[in-house]
């Protein structure tokens, strides 16, 4: 008989992490063109929301480094417009911790702003994420 001990839940947890991220490189490898690196991403995200509602603390920044995934994936094919929800999403998850996570989303949300024509909130972005880096002590 199979025993669940505690270390059972956070072994499945980093299993599911190590699938995630799994997903998101093998995105990074496909031509932006490639259909199997957005359903890579997509997964990513599904499964990164699943793991972030059972415990946000723990799993909010993969779901944030998965949306950026999507974000920068939809920059490269050239669809800004796809792009913009999870660029927010990944900035508005970061936010609350601030720090380098929360700059790399800033950039990425600044990034899509530019390639929409909406400079004046890309600066706004970038801005903020000027005065996160310098605010961060690391």
């Amino acid at each position: 008989m199979a025993r669940n001990g505690s270390d059972d839940a956070t072994r499945r947890d980093l299993q599911e992490v190590d699938a995630i991220e799994g997903l998101l490189a093998y995105a990074r490898t496909r031509s932006r063109w490639s259909r199997t690196g957005v359903r890579s991403v997509r997964e990513a995200i599904r499964r990164s929301r699943a793991l972030a509602g059972a415990d946000p603390a723990r799993h909010a920044p993969l779901l944030a480094r998965s949306l950026r995934a999507a974000a920068w994936l939809m920059l490269r094919r050239g669809r800004p417009g796809e792009a913009l929800a999870p660029a927010e999403e990944a900035v508005a998850i970061t936010r609350g911790a601030g720090g380098a996570p929360l700059v790399v989303c800033l950039v990425c949300l600044a990034d899509v702003y530019r390639a929409l024509r909406r400079y004046e909130e890309a600066e706004v972005a970038l801005e903020e994420a000027e005065t996160t880096a310098l605010a961060d002590p690391n």
